[in-house]
């Protein structure tokens, strides 16, 4: 099973679709499931680290029009800039990112403590040099987007998680940055989402991370081992 697939592709595999907003995978057969997302916010629609497919102007054109592409952490530039570009928008990035709007082929717009002016809350949850990540938090309907630091694709999960910590975050996880919200759902870019009562997952993932590892480690040599 590939991790990365270059060529575009024809369709795409709809995930955590709810009352305003949606997802999808491009590329369901990638060990990584990379997932993006679009949420509708005062008739407008804002897309989150979007991996581009055939038919995906269709899915947005359901909730309104594109208002802007949402950067979310500094690895998951993806195709940013080609769908902000055909819907003349911005690409927004956090203010803390370094380096990743020189490398975006598309307009750039920056923002801090809330992105534009959606009312969707953003706070950081890893900055250094290796890992530039932002959360976003909507507190009007409970939806939490986490890009990288949790996920539910198979290499996130140990036992029967329903998320899981990046396998590099596992030992020190950043649960000060997650402490203060207690989402509905839960949306990730790796894998589908948490969709209904997910602070109690979330807060298991990241209470559980440490001590679940040398599990999650052996699953993932187990799943390289020719059978």
């Amino acid at each position: 099973m590939s991790s990365h697939v270059d060529e575009r592709p024809s369709g795409f595999v709809e995930i955590d679709r709810f009352d305003g907003g949606v997802g999808w995978i491009a590329y369901p057969e990638e060990t990584m499931k990379r997932a993006s997302h679009a949420l509708e916010i005062d008739g407008e629609v804002w897309v989150f680290d979007p991996v581009d497919a055939a038919g995906i102007d269709d899915l947005f054109a359901e909730f309104g029009d594109v208002a802007g592409v949402v950067v979310m952490l500094d690895r998951h530039k993806r195709d940013a800039a080609a769908i902000a570009n055909r819907h003349d928008v911005p690409v927004y990035v956090p203010q803390f990112f370094e380096g990743v709007s020189e490398e975006l082929d598309a307009a750039v717009a920056r923002f801090d403590d809330e992105l534009a002016d959606t009312g969707l809350q953003a706070f950081p949850v890893v900055d250094n040099r290796f890992w530039q990540e932002v959360a976003l938090y909507n507190p009007a309907d409970g939806t939490l987007i986490v890009p990288e630091t949790v996920g539910a694709a198979d290499y996130f999960l140990a036992g029967d998680e329903e998320l899981g910590v990046h396998p590099m975050l596992r030992l020190n996880p950043p649960r000060e940055a997650l402490r203060n919200v207690a989402p509905e759902r839960v949306l990730v870019a790796h894998g589908p989402g948490v969709m209904a009562a997910a602070a109690r997952p979330l807060e298991d993932a990241l209470a559980g991370s440490r001590k679940r590892t040398p599990r999650l480690y052996g699953e993932m040599v187990r799943a390289l081992l020719p059978v």
